[in-house]
């Protein structure tokens, strides 16, 4: 079974570009697969290949200036989630939009401690993902921004800051990455105290007992398996390869969902011509499938979407 690992880590890189190559060559020479973010602000990634492939793909960024205390948190798939290898230079790892200071992050809590600051009368908790991540499951009495992608969060806390004042700010997000920049941007906004959950949902569901657990629903994750829920088991969740968007059991048996071309969520979105094309590149899966071989078409054009993890 693949090692999946998701990683980041806030650190001062001069040159990024120049680490590309090196790690894009290690990678490739060890099968390892997924999307890996360099910026000046640091790294962030989910990659999947064997244990040692794994290992050696951390090890070497753990070498990189700032990234020796880097944190992975790891999982299994049944098969490789990923199609192929991205190892791209950014402007930032995760794309906020707004200048903050990463080191002036908020507190940080622990899983063990998540469900009693959450269930405190003076806290608003806010789930800093976005509006598809969020329909998926969600913590209990939490806050939906509502917001497409996390650059939009910044105008979200101006419409909404004033009816939030005077409250302890608790957030979360997949992985953490988000938080520590969404976090910092709130201390800056001069928010006096602000928590968030330390390793994200995907922690907190590895070690919080389903039966001691605030969380609804399932976890979106940005790869093959689409959603995971306690334990880090897969979920029921499949991806509509026409939208990218994530599907329930209950979206599969809508009336407007066809496999590989509509969803309910992107019935109206796509026009005749390209509803064709989805349909012939369903029909090139379906074939590929009868004869036991992988196809890549719907997954070589899916984004893997680490940079909100």
């Amino acid at each position: 079974m693949p090692v999946v690992a998701a990683f980041y880590r806030f650190a001062s890189l001069e040159d990024p570009d120049a680490l590309r190559p090196a790690l894009r060559a290690l990678a490739e020479a060890h099968g390892v697969r997924g999307s890996i973010l360099v910026a000046g602000e640091g790294v962030n990634g989910t990659i999947a290949g064997s244990r040692d492939g794994i290992d050696a793909v951390i090890d070497h960024i753990r070498g990189w200036p700032g990234c020796a205390g880097m944190e992975v948190k790891e999982s299994h798939a049944e098969t490789m989630p990923f199609g192929r290898l991205k190892v791209r230079l950014k402007r930032e790892i995760v794309t906020l939009g707004a200048p903050v200071d990463p080191d002036r992050v908020g507190q940080y809590v622990p899983p063990s401690a998540w469900n009693d600051v959450i269930s405190a009368p003076d806290v608003a908790v806010i789930d800093t993902r976005n509006a598809y991540e969020v329909a998926m499951g969600s913590f209990t009495g939490a806050i939906d921004p509502g917001t497409e992608a996390f650059g939009d969060f910044p105008a979200w806390w101006a419409e909404n800051a004033e009816r939030l004042r005077g409250k302890r700010i608790a957030m979360f997000c997949t992985g953490g990455i988000r938080c520590e920049k969404s976090t910092a941007f709130l201390r800056a906004q001069g928010v006096e105290e602000v928590m968030h959950l330390q390793g994200g949902i995907l922690k907190y569901l590895e070690e919080v007992p389903a039966d001691q657990s605030l969380w609804r629903g399932e976890c979106f994750v940005f790869d093959q398996r689409v959603t995971v829920g306690h334990g880090l088991a897969p979920g029921s969740a499949t991806l509509c390869h026409a939208c990218r968007r994530p599907l329930s059991p209950e979206d599969r048996a809508h009336l407007q969902y066809e496999e590989g071309v509509r969803c309910p969520h992107c019935a109206d979105e796509f026009t005749d011509e390209q509803r064709q094309r989805f349909r012939e590149r369903q029909k090139q899966v379906t074939l590929a499938e009868a004869r036991g071989a992988a196809h890549l078409g719907p997954d070589a054009l899916r984004k893997t979407v680490t940079k909100d993890g």
